[in-house]
C-alpha cells in the first residue's frame, strides 16, 4: 500500500515530465510486485508462514483498524501485481503521450491501492473507504475520452457505485449498532454466539443481505450486470483489463471473507430443499446459486450476440464470474467442512484463470484496434495467417476460458465440476456444461470471423506494435506455465481457502486481547 502511495505522489510530482513519469510508474509497479511476492513467502511458503496483521497507529484491535495479510489476501494481491503490472507496460505503448500525461498514471496507482487497501483491510467500515479509492479512480477511467457514449458509461456506472455506497454505509452502520465491533474477527467472535452478546440474528440476516447486495453490484452479478459492457467498452483497454481481471474479484473477496470467515458463524434455522446446516451461509448458498446461473446464462448469450471483442468479452466476463460463484454456492448450501473448503479452492482456482484469460484477451483487442483502427468482427478476419502471435495470444487464452488441459483454466474447471460432483449438484453439473457450451460457442464464432480465413484489407495493412505483442505473449505464456507447473498454485489456494474457512486462526492472528497481532 506504502508502494502504491508513493507511485501516486511521484507521478503527480514529475507531471511535466513524462518519460521521468512513466521511468517511476513502471518502477512503482515493479516494487509493488515485489512486495507482493515477499508477502507472498512470509505468509504462505516460508518456514514460519503465518498471517501478519499491523495495527495502524499503535491502536490495539479491536478498537484500531487492523491491516491483515494472510494467504487468502495474498492469494487476491498476487493476482493484482500479474495483471496490473501487465497493464501498466501495456498501456506505456497503448495510449498516446498526451493521455498519460498529468494523470493517467496516478490514477492507475490509485486503483492499486485502493484494490490493495480492500484485500488487506480488517476492518469492515476501511473496507468500504477502500473501495471508493478504488470507484473514484476508476470514475475517471470510464469517462477518460470524454466523448458522449463514454460519458453515458459514466453517469450509469457512478450513479449505480454511489446507490450501492450509500446501501454498503447503511449496512455497517447496522451492523456496528447490532454487534457492537466494526473489527472482522471481533465481529466474527460475537457472531458466533449471538446470545453472549445481546445480538439479535435477525438483524444481522437483513444487513447482511443489503452487503450482498453490493458486492454482487461490484462483482458484475446478474441482476447488477447492466453497468459492466457500457464501463468495459468505455474505459481505456488496458485499464478495462485491470478492472475485469482485478477489480471485479474485489466483490467476490468480500463475499468469500464475510460470509465464510464472519457471518459464516451465526446459526440460523434453514429449511430450503436442498440446503444442509443451520448458519446464515446456507441461506446464500440459494441465493448465490441464483446469481450465478442467471450470469452464466446472460453473460454466454450476451458474448454470443456482441458485434465487437471488448463487447464479447465483456458479455464473457459476466458469464465466467457466474462460474466462479457457482463452487461458492455449493458450498455455502453444504454443512460439510470438507465441501465449502473445497467449493473455495475452486473458486479461487477459477478467479486466477479468469484474472489471467480475461486480461489477455482484453489487451489482446487493444493490440488488435491499436494496430488496425477497429474490433468490429464484421472489419476483421485473417489475423492469424497476418500475425501469428497475436492469434496465437487468442487461441491460448480462449482454450483456457473453456478449460482446455494443461492451461490454468483446465484446473479451474477441473476442481468446479469435482465440487458439483462431490455435493451431488444435478443441476450445478448441468449450469456447468450448460455455460462450458456457451463459452465454446463465443470463442470459435470470433475465431472464426476475426482470426481465420483471408486476410481483410485493413488486417492486411496492420501492424501490431512489438510492446503489446510482447506483453501479451508473456500473458498467455504465464497461463501455459501455471497450467504446466500448477502444484504450488494448488498449495497456495489450498492454504487461501483454510485461511478463509478457519475462523479460529483468523481471530488469533489478529490480537483481539489488545495486543500488536501475529
Amino acid at each position: 500500500m506504502l508502494v502504491a502511495l508513493v507511485s501516486i505522489v511521484l507521478t503527480l510530482g514529475t507531471r511535466r515530465r513524462l518519460g521521468t513519469q512513466i521511468a517511476l510508474s513502471v518502477a512503482g509497479a515493479l516494487a509493488y510486485a515485489g512486495t507482493v511476492l515477499a508477502i507472498v513467502w512470509r505468509v504462505v511458503f516460508s518456514p514460519g508462514a503465518s498471517p501478519v496483521t499491523y495495527q495502524l497507529g499503535g491502536w490495539p484491535a479491536p478498537f484500531g483498524i487492523t491491516l491483515v495479510a494472510d494467504a487468502l489476501s495474498a492469494f487476491m494481491l498476487s493476482m493484482v501485481a500479474v495483471v496490473g503490472l501487465a497493464a501498466l507496460v501495456f498501456s506505456v505503448s497503448y495510449m498516446t503521450p498526451d493521455e498519460q500525461r498529468v494523470f493517467y498514471h496516478p490514477l492507475f496507482h490509485c486503483l492499486l491501492l485502493g484494490v490493495s487497501g480492500a484485500f488487506l483491510t480488517g476492518d469492515l467500515f476501511n473496507l468500504f473507504v477502500w473501495f471508493e479509492v478504488m470507484l473514484l479512480s476508476s470514475y475517471v477511467f470510464v469517462a477518460f475520452y470524454g466523448r458522449k457514449k463514454h460519458t453515458r458509461a459514466a453517469l450509469w456506472y457512478v450513479v449505480l457505485n454511489l446507490v450501492g455506497s450509500v446501501v454498503m454505509l447503511v449496512a455497517i452502520g447496522g451492523l456496528y449498532s447490532i454487534t457492537g465491533t466494526l473489527n472482522m474477527a471481533d465481529m466474527a467472535r460475537r457472531l458466533a454466539d449471538p446470545a453472549a452478546f445481546g445480538i439479535r440474528v435477525e438483524a444481522v440476516v437483513g444487513l447482511s443481505a443489503l452487503l450482498f447486495a453490493v458486492f454482487a453490484l461490484k462483482a458484475g452479478l446478474v441482476p447488477f450486470q447492466f453497468w459492466v459492457p457500457a464501463a468495459y467498452r468505455a474505459a481505456p483497454l488496458p485499464v478495462t483489463a485491470l478492472l475485469a481481471g482485478v477489480t471485479k474479484k474485489v466483490g467476490l473477496y468480500a463475499i468469500v471473507r464475510l460470509y465464510f470467515t464472519v457471518f459464516g458463524a451465526t446459526r440460523l434455522s434453514v429449511s430450503i430443499p436442498g440446503v444442509g446446516g443451520d448458519s446464515l451461509l446456507a441461506f446464500y448458498g440459494v441465493v448465490l446459486f441464483c446469481l450465478a446461473t442467471a450470469s452464466v446464462l446472460v453473460g454466454g448469450l450476451g458474448a454470443l450476440a456482441a458485434d465487437e471483442l471488448e463487447g464479447v468479452f465483456a458479455y464473457s466476463s459476466i458469464s465466467q464470474i457466474g462460474f466462479i460463484v457457482v463452487p461458492l454456492a455449493i458450498g455455502a448450501a453444504s454443512a460439510r467442512p470438507a465441501i465449502q473448503h473445497l467449493a473455495i479452492l475452486a473458486a479461487l482456482v477459477y478467479a486466477l484463470n479468469h484474472a489471467l484469460a480475461k486480461s489477455t484477451l482484453f489487451m489482446a483487442a487493444g493490440t488488435v484496434r491499436s494496430a488496425i483502427g477497429t474490433s468490429r468482427l464484421r472489419n476483421l478476419g485473417g489475423i492469424a495467417s497476418h500475425s501469428p502471435a497475436l492469434a496465437g495470444v487468442f487461441f491460448v487464452a480462449a482454450l483456457s476460458l473453456v478449460g482446455i488441459p494443461p492451461l490454468t483454466g483446465f484446473f479451474g474447471k477441473l476442481l468446479v465440476f469435482d465440487v458439483a460432483l462431490r455435493a451431488e449438484s444435478a443441476f450445478g453439473l448441468a449450469l456447468l456444461l450448460g455455460g462450458t457450451g456457451l463459452t465454446i460457442a463465443y470463442t470459435t464464432r470470433v475465431w472464426n470471423r476475426a482470426f481465420w480465413g483471408e486476410a481483410s484489407p485493413a488486417v492486411a495493412a496492420s501492424s501490431p506494435a512489438r510492446v503489446q505483442l510482447v506483453v501479451v505473449v508473456a500473458l498467455a505464456a504465464c497461463i501455459v506455465a501455471v497450467g504446466v507447473g500448477f502444484d504450488p498454485v494448488y498449495r497456495f489456494a489450498d492454504a487461501a481457502a483454510t485461511a478463509a474457512t478457519d475462523r479460529g486462526a483468523y481471530i488469533d492472528a489478529v490480537g483481539l486481547t489488545g495486543g500488536a497481532g501475529a
